[in-house]
């Protein structure tokens, strides 16, 4: 990888929302919780819910990742909370899309997602960048329904 393509895929965009990564922690009370790892890069998120009437009301996330999986995971924190599973689960799948077949950027409000265009040309990074939406998922399976 050379260093200019290095610098496009960790741009300011990308490291702002690397930096502010909302709900971050531990849910004590989580009605369903999930950790996925991905071994090709030892990045980790464990995520914690809350659901109610099918919604997402509370959130939280442990997160030790790359900068383009904590930008993911930024995004996800600014808009997970009032979600259901579908929209969630939508905006992963747009996410896998525009990363792995030249879909569009997802729709609000997922839109910010659109900063980590520049990944597509790097799949060994999809996994990591995937990961929070993958553990939301899987915490808000292990919820009681």
């Amino acid at each position: 990888m050379a260093d200019s393509d290095l610098m496009q895929l960790y741009s300011r965009r990308i490291l702002a929302l690397a930096s502010d990564i909302p709900h971050l922690g531990k849910l004590d009370h989580a009605t369903g919780s999930a950790h996925r790892r991905s071994p090709q890069c030892g990045s980790s998120v464990t995520a914690h819910v809350v659901m109610h009437d099918g919604r997402v009301a509370e959130f939280a996330q442990e997160v030790r990742a790359c900068a383009l999986g904590q930008a993911s995971a930024g995004v996800l924190g600014r808009t997970a909370l009032g979600r259901t599973r579908d929209e969630i689960a939508s905006a992963r799948d747009a996410l896998q899309a525009m990363l792995k077949s030249d879909g569009p950027a997802p729709a609000p409000p997922f839109e910010e997602l659109e900063a980590l265009l520049p990944a597509r040309e790097f799949p060994n990074r999809h996994a990591s960048i995937l990961l929070a939406w993958e553990a939301l998922l899987g915490a808000i399976d292990a919820s009681p329904a």
